[in-house]
């Protein structure tokens, strides 16, 4: 083979590109061809939406989703059921709960109903992120979502409500998996998980600002108004998701696949070669024989679909630094979760405050911001990487839950704010550590599924059964201080569960590249060995 063929474009002497230079075995010495590589500087991407811009959308975008959260359990919103006094008079019914004449189960039900589009639609999206382009993935999310929030303000019934609410958990499903990847993407190096804390700062900021919104919108326009608005708010950023050039993902290539260190490609026309006699292509017509028929039944997708979905959870599930982080994870969203529900109830029951929701929410909003940020800017201070997001996952949780347990043990509930305070300081500094773990402890492909199942996770083994739980311990000991001590506990389990990460052998896989493909046309794993230089890349065939 001639060296004009293996030498570099002067693109790549300059470094504005990194390729793959991909040997086909023939003869022509334009067999060689190069190809980017998603990630690196040649991923296409829109020259208008900057990582700055872009961080900046999807912050607004999950602080949207947040005020829903919000804006579903603001007394403006949710209201209070008809009531009659001994005498007859009877008060005219506020809110959804008034609407419908709802009992407090069901309206229960109602506020969490978002949570089963949420865990069905999560792994789904994640999957799909591996055929499809991921961001339109979060375009049609985000259209779900605008729909079915004014949905919520035009419902007519109870059912239909709750329908509207398992729809809006679907929207967001495909934005939790996809955008915390993109941020990642996105991020200068040196300042990865700073940027993550920005964006999960937007949890506590949203559902305060859910608050405030859903109570004055409720109160002087109607709770529907509040739906309304927050259906218009979202509508511009779902059009964006279909209008703007797709942003490509670190891992995938333009049609969402995964990508690999190498492919065989015809020099010509740009195809796979498949093997003669294999999948859709006819036997007897060539190694390269034009494009694949797409001409696949539904069924036959749904089950590659499935068989993929297999495939990434065994990787998933047999890599034990995903396991510890998402483990430790579970049981540290057990008593935030806990802490969220009863926090106030208990805090009135201890203390005798007056005003224990705002008190619990204040506290919670000033600490999640600060606290998140402070994590996020913490480990990227002392090097971003999954040791010290270990380290730094432990330390905080088991300062964050001693001061917390400590701060139930005051009698005075000035010495009890102030130790709760400073323990949900250090207990959300957590938030953006480990979802860092999450995103580099996976390769790039595998990242959307890895959010996604830590997302499902979370929910199912964490802040769901916790508040029944609770309530059920609550009901045996019938003393908010002791259930409060035994609960606040568990955040040691938490510690040591991350503690035990610090002494795993953990890879860093944001740079990783797939040395196998799995053939989802031919349903043949395609081999090839590769031999990495620096930048341009160089990829041989192996050997017949």
């Amino acid at each position: 083979m001639g060296e004009e063929a293996a030498k570099p474009s002067e693109a790549e002497e300059s470094g504005n590109t990194s390729s793959v230079v991909v040997v086909v075995p023939q003869e022509s010495e334009s067999a060689m061809r190069t190809i980017p590589v998603e990630g690196s500087s040649s991923t296409k991407s829109s020259p208008w939406c900057t990582p700055i811009r872009l961080l900046v959308i999807f912050c607004v975008i999950n602080m949207l989703n947040y005020i829903d959260r919000g804006v579903i359990a603001s007394n403006g919103v949710n209201g209070d059921r008809k009531k009659c006094d001994k005498n007859g008079v009877c008060t005219a019914g506020t809110g959804i709960q008034g609407a419908f004449d709802l009992n407090n189960f069901e309206d229960g039900v109602l506020s969490s109903a978002f949570m089963v589009g949420l865990l069905v639609a999560s792994p789904i999206f994640a999957s799909l992120a591996k055929s499809h382009n991921p961001f339109r993935l979060i375009g049609v999310g985000l259209a779900v979502w605008t729909f079915a929030t004014a949905g919520c303000g035009g419902s007519f019934n109870y059912w239909s409500i709750a329908v509207c609410r398992m729809l809006v958990g679907v929207g967001e499903a495909s934005f939790i998996s996809l955008a915390a990847p993109f941020i990642d993407d996105s991020a200068p190096a040196a300042q990865k998980t700073a940027w993550l804390a920005l964006f999960y700062m937007c949890i506590p900021t949203g559902i305060a600002i859910g608050y405030v919104y859903g109570g004055l919108v409720g109160n002087h326009l109607g709770w529907r108004y509040a739906f309304f608005g927050e259906a218009i708010l979202m509508l511009p950023f779902a059009v964006l998701g279909f209008v703007m050039k797709p942003l490509q993902l670190k891992g995938f290539n333009e049609a969402g696949k995964a990508v690999t260190s190498a492919k065989t490609i015809d020099p010509v026309s740009g195809v796979k070669e498949v093997p003669e006699g294999k999948g859709d292509v006819p036997a007897g017509h060539g190694q390269f024989s034009g494009k694949i028929s797409n001409k696949t039944s539904w069924s036959k997708r749904a089950l590659r679909q499935i068989s993929r979905f297999g495939k990434d959870m065994k990787v998933l599930l047999k890599d034990k630094v995903y396991l510890v982080n998402v483990l430790g994870y579970v049981a540290y969203t057990f008593v935030i979760g806990a802490y969220s529900y009863w926090g106030p109830k208990a805090g009135y029951s201890i203390y005798q405050m007056t005003n224990a929701d705002m008190t619990f929410g204040g506290i919670t909003i000033i600490c999640g911001i600060v606290g998140t940020l402070a994590g996020g800017f913490f480990l990227d201070r002392i090097s971003s990487t999954i040791n010290n997001a270990f380290k730094l996952l432990s330390g905080a949780t088991i300062l964050g839950g001693a001061l917390c347990f400590g701060s139930f043990c005051f009698k005075s509930m000035y010495g009890f704010i102030a130790f709760f305070a400073c323990g949900q300081l250090f207990l959300f500094a957590a938030q953006a550590p480990v979802n860092f773990v999450c995103l580099h402890c996976v390769k790039p492909s595998l990242r959307p599924i890895s959010m996604a199942m830590s997302t499902v996770a979370i929910h199912i083994f964490g802040d769901v059964p916790s508040s029944p739980l609770v309530g059920l311990l609550q009901d045996r000991l019938n003393n908010w201080r002791n259930t409060a001590l035994i609960l606040t506990s568990i955040f040691s389990v938490a510690a040591g569960i991350w503690f035990i990460g610090v002494f795993l052998h953990s890879v860093d896989r944001f740079d990783e590249e797939e040395n196998e493909e799995d053939n989802a046309d031919t349903g043949k794993s395609s081999t090839t060995k590769t031999s990495v230089e620096e930048n341009p890349k160089r990829v041989e065939p192996s050997e017949p």
